[in-house]
């Protein structure tokens, strides 16, 4: 009798609705993955048909002469490894840099807690623009051709910051009550009761962090001189840069022929 109590009576227009529903979202998921499945079926399409039919789901031409041309030469794979190590090793640093600051400004009983939300906020709004920051991190800090300088100068973000601190501040101050009671420091509760409650707001923050560090491209542009150093994303725009530098080279030295045979 209580098994059927609890049993949930459908209707035919529910069972519809449903239906509906679900068909929804899964034609919406394949709109959304149509666009990689363009990109990954234009890498092995040739170039020629591309231009001349645009692009399609299934290659027309399938070749490999593009991923050929990518992994001949090593450095695509340095560029891998660079982009694995800076976007791993520099969410772990920027989650410890965010975690420490965000936790303690969360906190009621610090004192100066104002002055130095002020203090971080400001940086939100001013920064030292390019020029002092390019001469702090090459003339002063020493750090041009170093894999550091990709992970430093961003390790630590204001925004990021004051969202974690704002997800601290939505955790029960009774947890960390009744821990200060039990005899728990700070470095305790933070890490034994803090931590594991805050796991999804971490698991937010980290893939900020992850995605900006593995995007990153700009800061190799001005610290980073040798190509074995290149992220993969620098990298990519390198050879796009190289592409476009011989198609212009080509298209201007069949125009000077081209000249040239009608002057004659």
């Amino acid at each position: 009798m209580l098994k059927n109590r609890n049993k949930i009576k459908h209707t035919k227009q529910d069972l519809i609705l449903e239906a509906f529903s679900y068909l929804f979202i899964i034609l919406f998921c394949l709109f959304c993955l149509l666009p990689f499945i363009m990109v990954i079926s234009s890498s092995f399409e040739n170039e020629l048909v591309i231009a001349r039919e645009g692009f399609a789901l299934w290659p027309r031409q399938f070749t490999t002469e593009a991923y050929k041309m990518i992994f001949k030469t090593n450095p695509i794979y340095n560029a891998y490894g660079v982009t694995l190590f800076i976007t791993v090793v520099g969410t772990v640093i920027s989650m410890l840099f965010t975690i420490t600051m965000a936790y303690p400004l969360a906190q009621k009983k610090l004192k100066f807690k104002t002055p130095i939300i002020y203090y971080v906020f400001i940086t939100m709004l001013f920064s030292g623009g390019l020029v002092p920051t390019y001469l702090l991190i090459s003339k002063y800090l020493h750090m041009r051709d170093n894999i550091w300088v990709l992970i430093l100068p961003t390790a630590f973000s204001s925004w990021n910051m004051f969202l974690m601190r704002n997800f601290f501040k939505n955790i029960p101050d009774e947890l960390s009550e009744s821990a200060y009671i039990d005899g728990a420091n700070d470095m305790i509760i933070l890490f034994k009761i803090i931590l594991p409650v805050a796991v999804p707001g971490i698991a937010t923050i980290s893939l900020f962090y992850a995605l900006g560090y593995w995007n990153t491209w700009y800061n190799a542009m001005l610290y980073i001189d040798n190509s074995k150093m290149y992220p993969l994303q620098y990298y990519i725009m390198s050879i796009s840069r190289n592409i476009e530098a011989i198609k212009e080279m080509a298209s201007q030295t069949g125009q000077a022929l081209s000249n040239r045979v009608g002057g004659r």
